[in-house]
């Protein structure tokens, strides 16, 4: 192991995702403390030993750390990695900022999404944050948070437009089934990482509808065109769609039902569904709810025609059924593909 994968470093959000990559960067020979926000739950993730919660039957490797202090977590580490949900991440970073000091350190986030109120994507909401010059990076591609903690092979993206520092991560994951490929262009990378949730949606719904694999795989295509279309109004670049944080991250929460995206597709499309007990069902933070509600107010903003998710937001919103969603794009004009 170089020098450069021994660090000492936070991550901060004990979800099935923070846990997973704190559970890798442990393995890896890192130095790691994962910070939950609850002083019970920090408790109860020492005790026992795993993430019971979001992930069963996967153990702590000896040396993680918890901590519910969230000062004594960051003091003196060389990486902080931030994994909350976007509608928190500005809250965390403001109890964040004051902690940092004058003291350069390596900072990066795996959180994907849009803020919803203010509809930013979430590096400039860290750069209001910590100001337009600190260095930092996202991380995001094709990856489920129960394999990531079984080992099972992974390959992510490390985006930043200062290069040392996304190459500072991809060295700090890069361990044996793990590969982290470095990249440039933020917008896209968490565009791909927003809009792939609400396409999981869409085709979980068109699968619990029973409208078969063409009707799937038509959707995965028509919402890439879409994927590309918003990245590059915001500044995003089109080859990134066609990586691992666009096509790749897309085809995997669109085909497999470790995606909660999905299965809360799936569900809201069988009888007498409703948006609300679903949610409840799935226990956990549906990405691709609060993400359609962010970007419908963008595409209205920006003019952007996005068929699939302006239904997949009606029926979040309860306005259309499932049905009539899938009646909606069948109904559309026929056009060139390229359009």
């Amino acid at each position: 192991m170089s020098d450069l994968t021994m660090q000492k470093i936070a991550v901060l959000g004990a979800g099935a995702w923070g846990t997973a990559l704190a559970m890798h960067l442990s393995r890896v020979g890192h130095a790691v403390t994962l910070w939950t926000h609850s002083e019970e739950s920090a408790r109860q993730l020492d005790a026992e030993r795993e993430n019971r919660r979001y992930l069963k039957s996967c153990c702590f490797p000896e040396g993680l750390q918890i901590s519910a202090n969230l000062a004594q977590a960051v003091a003196g580490v060389d990486g902080i990695l931030l994994v909350v949900p976007s509608h928190v991440f500005r809250e965390v970073l403001q109890q964040l900022a004051p902690l940092l000091g004058a003291t350069p350190l390596h900072f990066a986030w795996a959180t994907k999404g849009f803020e919803p109120d203010s509809l930013l994507l979430l590096h400039k909401v860290a750069n209001q944050i910590l100001g337009a010059q600190t260095p930092w990076a996202v991380l995001s591609g094709p990856t489920f948070a129960e394999e990531v903690a079984h080992g099972l092979p992974t390959a992510m993206v490390s985006a930043s437009k200062y290069l040392e520092e996304a190459e500072f991560w991809a060295q700090a994951f890069h361990h044996q089934n793990f590969r982290m490929y470095t990249q440039s262009d933020v917008v896209g990378v968490e565009v791909g990482g927003a809009y792939k949730n609400i396409m999981a949606i869409a085709t979980g719904v068109s699968d619990g509808l029973g409208l078969g694999a063409n009707a799937r795989a038509a959707l995965i295509s028509r919402g890439m065109a879409e994927m590309m279309r918003l990245s590059m109004a915001l500044g995003g670049q089109t080859e990134t769609m066609m990586g691992l944080a666009g096509l790749g991250d897309l085809v995997l929460t669109c085909t497999d039902d470790l995606s909660r995206n999905r299965r809360f597709g799936y569900q809201l499309a069988q009888p007498n569904a409703q948006v609300d007990e679903v949610l409840a069902s799935i226990g956990q933070v549906v990405e691709g709810v609060k993400a359609v509600r962010a970007v419908q107010q963008i595409a209205e903003r920006l003019d952007l025609d996005l068929p699939i998710m302006q239904q997949v937001f009606r029926l979040v919103e309860s306005q259309i059924s499932p049905q009539q969603a899938a009646q909606a794009l069948l109904a559309r004009d026929g056009k060139p593909e390229t359009d």
